[in-house]
Parts: structure tokens; sequence; C-alpha cells
């Protein structure tokens, strides 16, 4: 027993590094399995369809995943100009109701203690810069993770070749009857296709259609906000609300009403009604 305990111990160290790079080829494998059916189906080699299966997985996540991060990290530069350039600063000055606001709240609340525009905007710029780094990383702008994305694409390449002698063989070891065991992973399957499909889709939707009415009304940085609706709308206390309620507030704020109250009937029947209407299927 102590030695089958020091031998599982040694399998573990060996594998506990790479548990990441297992668990994202195993998830994108599940996912991208009924597409791989159908090419082994037609193209007969297991080899040359897991090929295919695999550089469709890269085109289809990797690919735009980067494209997007660049455009985003570009975001954030013209963020920063525009806000060097004081357009921000004007459009507050120049807004009657922005003022009256100000002034209504000054006997109760020390604006001054929220610091001056210049400490904000460092503090902005110091926020986007660190976003931007983590964005770049998630991609492989860190050689940590590009190594890790490598070994995600040739891992998929064999669970997609070998996956019914690695399921045939989990289903020996576990101690568990054969029934069982393939219930166990249809459940597993199923939670993983709710995870993704219907939380991570569902948020990209979202995300596209916040951003498209972001371009739709000329808000600055549609494809910014647009992302940051996107993680927010799988966030389960959250959502692409916090984002698109500011923006409103603030065009009622300039004046631009009618903006604002498309803004906010936009974002309550499409983008905040759609969850309710896919999630379900």
């Amino acid at each position: 027993l102590v030695a089958l305990g020091v031998a599982l111990y040694i399998c573990w160290s060996m594998v506990q590094p790479f548990l990441n790079v297992l668990l994202w080829a195993l998830v994108l494998t599940v996912i991208f399995a009924p597409v791989h059916r159908r090419l082994r189906s037609r193209i007969g080699s297991p080899s040359a369809s897991a090929a295919v299966s695999t550089l469709l997985v890269v085109v289809t996540i990797l690919v735009p995943t980067t494209l997007i991060t660049i455009a985003v990290v570009e975001e954030f530069g013209r963020i920063g100009g525009s806000l060097e350039a004081g357009d921000v600063q004007r459009a507050i000055d120049g807004s009657p109701a922005v003022q009256r606001a100000l002034a209504y709240l000054r006997p109760y609340v020390d604006v001054s203690e929220f610091g001056s525009w210049d400490q904000a905007l460092d503090r902005l710029q110091a926020w986007s810069g660190t976003i931007a780094n983590r964005a770049v990383g998630v991609v492989g702008g860190v050689l940590g993770a590009l190594v890790q994305t490598v070994l995600v694409v040739f891992t998929m390449f064999y669970l997609f070749r070998d996956g019914d002698r690695i399921r045939a063989a989990a289903f020996d070891i576990l101690p568990l009857e054969r029934s069982q065991a393939r219930g166990v992973v249809a459940r597993t399957r199923d939670v993983i296709f709710a995870s993704v499909v219907g939380v991570v889709v569902i948020a990209a939707i979202q995300g596209v259609l916040g951003g498209t009415v972001f371009w739709a009304l000329g808000l600055p940085s549609p494809l910014l906000w647009g992302v940051v609706m996107f993680f927010l709308s799988m966030i389960p206390m959250a959502g692409a609300f916090l984002v698109w309620a500011p923006a409103a507030a603030f065009l009622a704020l300039s004046g631009e009403t009618g903006r604002a109250l498309f803004l906010v009937a936009w974002g309550v029947l499409v983008v905040g009604s759609i969850d309710n209407l896919l999630s379900p299927r």
C-alpha cells in the first residue's frame, strides 16, 4: 500500500503541470465531437480526420480570439488618446444636466475626495494596461501561454484519433458497471455542453448584440465594450446591463434622450431577453 501510494503520488506529480492542458483539450474535443464524427465518416482515415478536426478547432477558436484581442488592445490605445485629448472632460463640462447633478451633490458629497481628472486618467490607463497585458497573455503573448496552446492542440489530435480506445480503457479502469460508467460519461458530456454552449455562446451573442448597438448609436469603442459585456454576461450576479445602463444614463445626461431610450429598450428587450430565449434550448 505504501509503494502504491508513492507510485500514485509520482504519477500525479507528472500529470499535475499538464492538468489544465488536458482539461482544455478534453472540453474542446467533447464540444467538437459531433463534427469530428461526421468528418471521420467521410474521410475514413482516423489520423487524417483527427488532423482536420484539430485544424478546425484552431481556426474556429484560436484565430478569432487572437484577432479580437489585438483589436481590443488597439481600442484601449484609442481610449487613452481620447482621454488625453480631454474629450470626455469637455463633454462633462458642457453638459448642463451633469453640472446640475454635481451642484446638487456638492452640499452632501465632497467630490474632490474622488481625486482630480488627471488622477482618474492615470488610474484608468493603469487598469487598461493591466487588462491588455492579461488579454495578450491569454492568447499566447507570453511564452508559457503559447506552449500551453501548442500542447492543447497536440493533445486534441490524439483525443480525436484515439478517443474510442481511450474511452474503452477508461471504462475498464473505473470501478463501476459498464452501464454506470456510460451514465457518468454521458452526464459529464451534458455538463460540458451546458457550460460551454449554454453560458459561453449565449454570452458571446449578448456581447455581439451589445457591441452592435454601441456601434449603431455612434458610442466610442463598441468592440471593447462588446467584449466587456461578453465577460460580464457569464457572471451570474452581473450582466451586460452594467455596461449599457451607464452608457444610457450618460446619453440622457448629455441631452440625447432618444438615443438613451433606444439603448435602454435594446438592452432590456434584446440583450437581456435573449438569455431567456436561448438558455432552455
